[in-house]
């Protein structure tokens, strides 16, 4: 019995490591327990050295591979956290490798997939949301700074924010939107600010009996006196419009740089300077008329609606 005693103790001893032998000389640390505070050890150590290389080596090269291709420091951030955590991820694996606890990891595994299923089927709108976060910083559709509108112009605002699944983005009436990344990447979306210059339209109206070669010398001269219209594309005017009770003439002029600011202040400078040219040279920006039973003409609409009221 004592031999049998003896030999198992034996055995438990041979199948110990440094650490757990060294537990085993202990007084009142059985070999079962050794075995156990060796296995907890390794894992922990090697858990930690795994991390800390990880966070002094791979992290600052992926910061460095990021900087190189110019990514910018927005998209790095959540790039970042996930490549940390594949640091983590990989030190818990090796650290169950090296504690030998390769049982207890493919058990966990089949767990991991049974979980990762159900979580997925669960957060079908939050994996989309994250995978469109992702193409928004691959494809760089718009970056932070830029004036961006979606689903027809409905919505529209300067970008404040991006992550990995919202895009905060801070509206012209100084609203927050927090929008889903699927949102801006399933439909059309339009980034006027993204090249270095946009073009602006707009359509004047003058009356058919004013000289529309003078009107549209005034337009064309006011944009080329702006400071801040482009010579080069240079304006130009084309008639694109005969209503009920005006002659439009669209000006097409161009800005460099633009942002929302700087198309609104332009705008309404050179559409304001054009109206004072058009009051020198006398030339009318009519009302819509409207003919009224009876034979009564109305050319404002204000009048019209009080003879409606």
């Amino acid at each position: 019995m004592i031999g049998g005693e003896v030999g198992a103790r034996t055995l438990l001893q041979d199948g110990l490591g440094p650490i757990g032998q060294q537990l085993d000389r202990l007084s009142g640390v059985d070999e079962t327990l050794a075995a156990t505070l060796e296995s907890g050890l390794v894992f922990l150590v090697t858990l930690l050295l795994v991390w800390f290389v990880g966070r002094a080596v791979v992290v600052p090269l992926v910061e460095r591979a990021m900087d190189r291709r110019g990514l910018d420091r927005h998209a790095q951030k959540p790039l970042l956290v996930v490549t940390r955590f594949a640091v983590l991820f990989l030190g818990v694996a090796i650290a169950f490798g090296a504690a030998d606890y390769g049982n207890f990891l493919v058990s966990m595994a089949g767990i991991a997939a049974a979980g990762a299923l159900a979580v997925g089927l669960a957060l079908q709108n939050v994996i989309s949301n994250f995978v469109a976060g992702i193409f928004i910083y691959t494809d760089k559709p718009f970056r932070i700074g830029d004036w961006i509108e979606w689903e027809d112009g409905t919505y529209s605002g300067v970008v404040e924010d991006i992550s990995l699944r919202v895009t905060r983005i801070r509206t012209f009436d100084n609203e927050l939107l927090t929008v889903p990344n699927s949102l801006l990447t399933e439909g059309v979306l339009k980034n006027p600010v993204e090249a270095d210059k946009l073009r602006l339209k707009f359509v004047f109206g003058i009356g058919y009996g004013d000289d529309i070669q003078e009107a549209t010398d005034i337009i064309v001269e006011e944009a080329e006196n702006h400071p801040d219209i482009m010579d080069n594309p240079a304006p130009s005017v084309r008639l694109t419009e005969l209503g009920d009770s005006d002659v439009g003439l669209q000006s097409r002029f161009w800005i460099a740089n633009p942002s929302r600011a700087d198309f609104v202040r332009t705008r309404a400078e050179y559409v304001t300077s054009v109206k004072e040219r058009f009051d020198e040279a006398g030339i009318d920006i009519p009302y819509p008329i409207r003919t009224l039973e009876g034979g009564l003409q109305v050319s404002n609409p204000a009048i019209l609606e009080t003879a409606d009221d």
